[in-house]
Formats: C-alpha cells, sequence, structure tokens
C-alpha cells in the first residue's frame, strides 16, 4: 500500500476488517468530497493515501449512486485530457449537512467504544 507519510494517522500495515470499511465507507467518501468535486479513482486514492487500505470501485461507485439518489452528492461529466470523460462528484448542502451529522455521531460512537473496550475498565468489572 502507498501510504502518505506526512499522515500521522496512515502507517500504511492496516488490513481492516471489511465489515467496519463497509459501515464507515459511506461518510468517508463524503469526507473525501469535502474538498471539492472529484471522480471515483481519485476518491479511493485518497482513502488509501489516508490508511484505510484499497478500496474497490465495485464497491464504491454504487455507494456514489445512492448517495446521487438521496440529494446527497451531484454529478458532472467532464472531459479528459486526451482520454475518456470522468464522471466528478460534488457534495450538496444536504450531503455536507449529512456529513457534519454522522461525523458527530461517529466521535460519540467511537468514544464510547474506546471507553467501554478499555482494559482498566474491563479489570474493574472483573474484580467488582
Amino acid at each position: 500500500m502507498n501510504v502518505s507519510k506526512s499522515d500521522p494517522h496512515a502507517t500504511g500495515s492496516e488490513d481492516w476488517p471489511s465489515d467496519w470499511l463497509r459501515a464507515t465507507l459511506g461518510f468517508l467518501a463524503l469526507r473525501a468530497l469535502s474538498a471539492g468535486p472529484s471522480y471515483g479513482y481519485a476518491i479511493i486514492s485518497e482513502l488509501e493515501r489516508h490508511g484505510f487500505g484499497a478500496i474497490k470501485g465495485g464497491t464504491l461507485y454504487p455507494l456514489l449512486t445512492r448517495y446521487e439518489t438521496a440529494g446527497l452528492v451531484t454529478t458532472e461529466w467532464r472531459a479528459g485530457d486526451g482520454g475518456p470523460g470522468r464522471k466528478y462528484f460534488a457534495l450538496t448542502d444536504q450531503g455536507r449537512a449529512e456529513l457534519t451529522r454522522l461525523s458527530a455521531e461517529w466521535r460519540r460512537f467511537t468514544t464510547i467504544s474506546t471507553d467501554y473496550l478499555n482494559p482498566e475498565r474491563l479489570t474493574k468489572e472483573i474484580s467488582a
């Protein structure tokens, strides 16, 4: 895996359980689009660069299509530089609001999960 050394979260050794990626890919894709319009391969590269591993186009594109149907993203075909055109995806206002909502919910969920999985908590529960 090719991972950016400048990103402190990317170690290049992640082999995340597929269930974790399936559960988070939606808002990770929205986050990748928060910087501006992008196309599928660039989104995949962005996620891989940040340590999420290789995402398959067959997983990402149907998700983006569902998001388009739901009004979270818009699409636009742009001519390619000497090659085929590309379908660009961009967040809508509704998509930005959904990213904000999901990000807050994710932070709350991970805080609760981290607290629950804390080995000190487990030791206290066993000794009680």
